[in-house]
């Protein structure tokens, strides 16, 4: 049963939340307290008050010991009552422009009980008697004055926000600031970018020699590549190596529902730029005001225009910004309007890839600074296994360990903490709730071993790493391969073989249960796909040949640009038959090593169901026992 709380309706919840009605609200309150705590500090408690017959009385009774005349306040000492008790204090007020003695006189006090009274007269100091005699009256004013300011201030702080609508809103690192400021040794890999990016260091540093030369450096650096792979530090790095302010701010930032907004913040990003000018100007996501103008109906006019029009004037218009360097990052560099990259606005194209064996080892290596490591660690193995991570997937790798290891309660994080979360970020965390049946565990480990069997003897496949029926993520178990090198070019029969060894779990169920499962689901989609790119992209079908059919045409219609296939029917037709040939040549393919190396296979999927993993040691093992080679990974000497 679901229980929800009754809502509240939205023209209740508006009055209530007014700022205005609010503040008055507090204002009226400051001051109903103002006046309470003034009475209570100027009006006398009633009880310790006399009049003048009572003071009189006292006065021809003998009671009164000692009276004080601060003009026309009368402090009185009573005579004590008892032995050794205090004296009792009253206060009182005498006639104005009349002696006190003449008072008692006029009230019938003898004169023997005046002569025998102690009378003293105290004359108030000048800031004294003018404080007693102004404080009734400044005190309010003062109170009422302050309330008036408090009102006025929330009022003048509602339009400043109105009024501060179209300022910047970048954020600045400055030299100054060392918990913040990165350099090139902050940033592994990335070898040719950092070079690239090197000479906008030195102009900043010494851009006189770079004017008397009559060389203009390029104004922008549009830095593309892959999630992940650093752009941003590298923006970030190039201050802090130039010591220079960075002002860093989104795309998004300028965007706002009204139009001239954003283009306000951008001059006044500029007019702040310029000022602390030599400096650098970072804007993350460049793309989501600086796409291509004229798509789509709606006309030019819009926000997201204006805004791009006016970074446009500011890097290249009318006025040249000699010691200001506008950086801006994107993975999408294809949509771009045309004049963001033309000669003057973003000169330079500074392109990020995924790092290599060793570059990933220097990033691990960094990420690990304030981390306590124990003795077994051994990152040139982890950065063995991580090809295809950007840079932020090794510093979430090296985070999910330092974690693990924490909620073990160990002091220092261990190789199998780093394993452990390698392959918690590529697949996903262990299911531990997941009870499986006997036949659905038999089913995985006959899946996997497909898989494993069929990338050891095919030659152009990773070899296998490890080999495991416990589920994670999404997966019920999963083979886990390393490539022998990194691959920058792929060849025709390195896919024909990935794709068979993607087929491996689909035939092994086919062949062992022959039934189908919904297992091989993800392996189909993969194959596919990889299918698909070689016949449209690639130019690697023989029916096709050297044709890249998967090229889109523009139309242009009521001013804007929309996209059309350029692909026949017949071609259509041609491209699934030439699909439908790569794939059922990898289930022939790996239907072959099944059948071939049954016995090998048999027992890797009989091992998996006792012992549920086998790494790469024991599952080599079963492979040397039945006569298939081995691959070995390229020696890597430790940096």
């Amino acid at each position: 049963m679901k229980l929800e709380l009754p809502k509240t309706p939205k023209n209740k919840k508006n009055k209530n939340n007014n700022p205005i009605m609010r503040q008055l609200f507090i204002a009226i309150i400051l001051f109903a307290l103002l006046s309470v705590a003034f009475d209570s500090w100027f009006a006398p408690a009633q009880d310790n008050r006399l009049t003048l017959s009572e003071t009189a009385a006292l006065v021809s009774a003998g009671k009164v010991q000692k009276v004080v005349v601060r003009g026309e306040k009368l402090d009185i000492t009573l005579v004590p009552e008892t032995e050794g008790a205090d004296a009792l204090s009253r206060i009182s007020k005498k006639e104005a422009g009349t002696a006190f003695s003449e008072t008692l006189v006029n009230y019938g006090v003898s004169a023997e009980a005046i002569q025998s009274l102690n009378i003293e007269i105290e004359e108030p100091s000048g800031f004294g008697y003018w404080l007693g005699q102004l404080a009734p009256f400044l005190l309010p004013l003062i109170g009422l004055i302050f309330i008036i300011w408090f009102f006025m201030r929330q009022v003048k702080g509602t339009n400043m926000r109105a009024m501060s609508f179209g300022d910047s809103k970048a954020r600045v690192i400055l030299p100054s600031n060392k918990d913040k400021r990165i350099t090139f040794k902050d940033v592994a890999g990335n070898r040719e970018a950092k070079q690239e990016l090197e000479e906008m260091v030195e102009f900043l540093k010494n851009p006189k020699k770079f004017i008397d030369m009559g060389a203009k450096i390029p104004k922008g650096v549009l830095m593309t590549g892959r999630p992940g792979t650093g752009k941003t530090m590298l923006a970030r790095a190039v201050a802090g190596e130039a010591r220079v302010p960075f002002f860093y701010l989104s795309g998004s930032d300028f965007v706002e529902m009204f139009v001239g907004v954003g283009a306000s913040r951008v001059r006044d990003l500029f007019k702040m730029a310029k000022r602390m000018s030599p400096a650098i100007i970072f804007i993350d996501e460049i793309d989501a005001v600086g796409r291509s103008r004229g798509v789509g109906v709606g006309g030019g006019n819009d926000e997201r225009e204006q805004t791009l029009n006016q970074i446009l004037v500011e890097m290249d218009g009318f006025e040249v910004n000699e010691k200001l360097i506008v950086m801006a990052a994107t993975n999408r560099d294809d949509v771009l309007d045309p004049a963001l990259l033309r000669p003057g606005r973003f000169d330079r194209r500074v392109v990020l890839e995924l790092p290599d064996r060793s570059d990933r080892k220097k990033i691990l290596e960094i990420h690990s600074h304030k981390k306590p490591l124990d003795k077994d660690v051994h990152l040139q193995v982890i950065a063995e296994r991580t090809a295809g991570f950007s840079g932020a997937d090794l510093e979430s790798l090296m985070n999910e360990g330092a974690i693990l290891a924490t909620l073990s309660n160990r002091k220092k994080i261990t190789q199998q903490d780093l394993l452990d979360s390698l392959e918690k970020v590529m697949i996903g965390p262990k299911r531990q709730s997941h009870l499986a049946s006997d036949q659905e565990k038999k089913i995985t480990a006959y899946h996997e071993a497909g898989h494993a069997i069929v990338a050891s003897v095919l030659p152009n496949a990773d070899p296998v790493h490890k080999v495991t029926i416990i589920p994670r993520g999404k997966a019920g178990g999963f083979t886990m391969k390393l490539p022998l090198d990194e691959r920058k070019l792929p060849t025709r029969a390195v896919y024909e073989d990935d794709i068979a060894m993607g087929l491996g779990g689909y035939v092994a169920e086919e062949e062992v249960f022959g039934d189908i499962t919904t297992g091989p689901s993800n392996d189909l989609k993969v194959a596919t796909a990889t299918a698909r790119d070689m016949v449209t992209k690639f130019g690697m079908s023989p029916e096709i040949g050297p044709i890249v059919v998967d090229g889109k045409s523009a139309q242009t219609i009521f001013g804007g640009r929309v996209e059309g296939s350029n692909r026949s029917e017949k071609m259509l037709e041609t491209i699934d038959n030439e699909i439908s040939k790569i794939i059922h040549r990898g289930l022939d393919r790996a239907r072959d090593v099944i059948r071939d190396y049954h016995d090998a296979f048999v027992e890797i999927a009989e091992t998996l169901l006792e012992v549920e993993t086998l790494e790469q040691e024991d599952y080599n093992t079963i492979l040397t026992k039945y006569g298939i080679p081995l691959k070995e990974l390229p020696k890597t000497k430790e940096a």
